[in-house]
């Protein structure tokens, strides 16, 4: 089938959810991506910071073959080799150390809203709410929408949950001034994606982390898309020195396979008891195999070196930018870089899509890079011989 006919036949049977490019990916490899017509494409998007590790990583193919071969499913009523090494990786590479497994984003963070009012019922003297932060993306379920601080994704679907308030981003008196007798957690983004690539001030999580030592509060870090070595750290937490009491992961973490995680300590975990919450789908063999293999290759120590070079480079090339093309401010760490213009951004995505670029706009005027971890200079290089083009025209 060509683009034009697959195009056409997900508009005729799809529901309209998807503002999509009218083009058709039907093969990649690394940093690269072919449409059903053939043209190819270097991509600094990443399907939306899920392939880190480019697309098709033998290591995850391998695994991914092997389990199908073996066996897919096997419910939660049972143990499978796959997810306990899952669990096991996560506990080992971070600061938790138990782990609910489901299939999302959304449902990571919808565990994490539930485990804190869960421990705010039996642990923390009845409290309940939860704080969270304006130009946050949380996730699209009802809990995770009233977490998300983005009026336009609220709109038509209120009443939301009761029990959330949303706060500045990054403003730590504001954050210590709204917490009451009935707040339990603080849910953040450590550095927020679909809110613009904005990083708070340096001294904001430890503050947050501190506040919620005082007040007896649990500190919730949304790493779903800021996670899983995209900042040039496994996990974005590392690099303020804090320790959260629960951690959401999803996006990377199947190198391409669905599959979300909610990490926690054994203190907090001990609200969830059996039967207070589940998965149908949550820790599939499958979904943990690619994830036993993605978050080991993610881990290595020589693949965070080279985010960090690497995206040192590419936000160099962003700076000298500035100024031309309505370029304004280039903010962001590692490979999680937006570049923000004094313009709408779409027309500048849509040029670079013709020219065989993949990039992104969020926030209506930030220009958001998630390339793969795996990128090279010169495939960096290549990249921006075609955004330079396209950013001045």
């Amino acid at each position: 089938m060509t683009n034009a006919e697959i195009v056409s036949l997900a508009a005729a049977h799809e529901v309209g959810v998807y503002r999509r490019q009218p083009v058709a990916f039907v093969r990649g490899r690394g940093c690269e991506l072919w449409d059903a017509d053939g043209k190819r494409y270097l991509d600094f998007f990443a399907g939306l910071a899920v392939n880190n590790l480019g697309h098709c990583h033998p290591a995850v193919v391998a695994a991914v073959q092997q389990q199908t071969a073996t066996f897919m499913h096997a419910s939660n009523h049972y143990h499978t080799v796959p997810a306990g090494e899952l669990c096991a990786l996560l506990c080992r590479h971070s600061f938790a150390e138990r782990v609910f497994l489901c299939n999302s984003g959304a449902e990571a963070n919808e565990a994490a809203m539930k485990l804190v009012r869960r421990w705010g019922a039996t642990q923390g003297g009845g409290r309940y709410e939860i704080l969270a932060t304006t130009g946050s993306f949380h996730g699209r379920t009802f809990a995770t929408l009233t977490a998300t601080g983005q009026e336009k994704y609220h709109t038509g679907f209120q009443p939301l949950l009761p029990g959330v308030r949303l706060v500045p981003y990054g403003d730590l008196p504001s954050m210590t001034a709204a917490v009451r007798d009935e707040t339990v957690a603080i849910l953040v983004e450590p550095i927020q994606g679909e809110g613009g690539v904005n990083v708070p001030p340096s001294d904001y999580l430890p503050g947050l982390r501190a506040l919620a030592d005082r007040r007896g509060l649990l500190l919730v870090v949304d790493e779903i898309q800021c996670g899983l070595g995209r900042t040039g750290r496994l996990f974005a937490y590392e690099h303020t020195g804090i320790t959260p009491d629960v951690m959401t992961l999803a996006k990377a973490l199947g190198g391409g396979v669905p599959i979300g995680a909610m990490c926690t300590t054994a203190r907090v975990a001990t609200a969830f008891t059996p039967g207070t919450h589940g998965s149908t789908f949550g820790g599939n063999p499958v979904a943990c195999a690619a994830g036993v293999a993605a978050l080991t290759a993610l881990a290595d120590p020589e693949l965070l070196e080279h985010v960090r070079t690497i995206g040192a480079h590419f936000r160099a090339r962003l700076e000298a930018l500035r100024g031309r093309g309505g370029l304004r401010e280039v903010r962001g760490a590692g490979l999680m870089l937006g570049a923000e213009l004094d313009r709408p951004g779409a027309p500048v995505v849509e040029r670079c899509l013709t020219a065989g670029l993949i990039i992104n706009c969020t926030a209506e005027r930030v220009l958001r890079f998630l390339p793969p971890l795996v990128i090279t200079r010169a495939e960096v290089d290549e990249g921006f011989a075609i955004f330079e083009r396209t950013l001045g025209t």
